[in-house]
């Protein structure tokens, strides 16, 4: 079983620009929520970054709900 320390390493890891997600989606006057959402929805709309992004903070949503 693996350590809570290097659970958390995949965290830090999976996050490249921290804060990017968020910054696009106050752009588009949408909660992180609402923009995750939207980009799942359609992703050929976006980008694969900004849909990997959207995927990402899915998952780390889920894992805060956890706690």
């Amino acid at each position: 079983m693996a350590s809570k320390k290097s659970d958390k390493n995949w965290i830090a890891g999976a996050i490249k620009r921290p804060g990017a997600f968020t910054a696009k989606a106050k752009k588009a006057g949408k909660s992180v929520a609402g923009m995750a959402a939207a980009v799942t929805k359609n992703p050929k709309k976006y980008s694969s970054l900004t849909v990997k992004q959207a995927n990402l903070a899915k998952t780390l949503r889920k894992i805060n709900r956890k706690k």
